[in-house]
């Protein structure tokens, strides 16, 4: 494992243990050039899920882009990270235990702006504002209306 201050490629295992969720362990590590310690998660490899985009390319599902997103969204919001990564979570979890491995941009933004609706307005406005590429104020006050129509 790399070292992510120094780069050096040697690192001893300090602790292991099991993630909360059980889904993962944790492993501490220590750099044996550096001597500073690093957290790493080993997961399973599953099957990977195919992201068809709006303009029909494919790639593969990258959690760390949703999670940029999502980041963004509720930047400066009193989001915990957790919750953020609980999302992220969440939406993998629903993906990769999707009979279908090949899944629409659309439908993985859909899954986000459902899951910050509940956690925070503002986020969700602003997620929604890039995911639906709102053109002018007037598509803005649209969701607006909506959001305050529903409470």
């Amino acid at each position: 494992m790399k070292c992510p201050y120094c780069s050096y490629e040697e690192s001893k295992v300090v602790d292991s243990r099991s993630s909360d969720d059980n889904e993962r362990i944790r492993r501490r590590r220590e750099c044996c050039r550096c001597g500073k310690r690093f957290t790493t998660y080993e997961t399973v490899e599953l099957i990977p899920v195919i992201v068809v985009k709006r303009d029909n390319s494919r790639e593969t599902f990258d959690k760390n882009k949703l999670l940029s997103g999502l980041l963004k969204a509720c930047e400066k919001r009193p989001v915990p990270l957790e919750t953020i990564e609980g999302i992220a979570d969440s939406i993998e979890g629903q993906l990769q235990s999707s009979v279908d491995h090949e899944i629409t941009s659309t439908r993985i933004g859909e899954m986000a702006m459902a899951a910050l609706r509940t956690v925070d307005e503002v986020a969700y406005v602003r997620f929604a504002s890039v995911y639906r590429q709102f053109k002018d104020i007037n598509t803005f006050m649209e969701e607006l209306n909506k959001l305050l129509s529903e409470r």
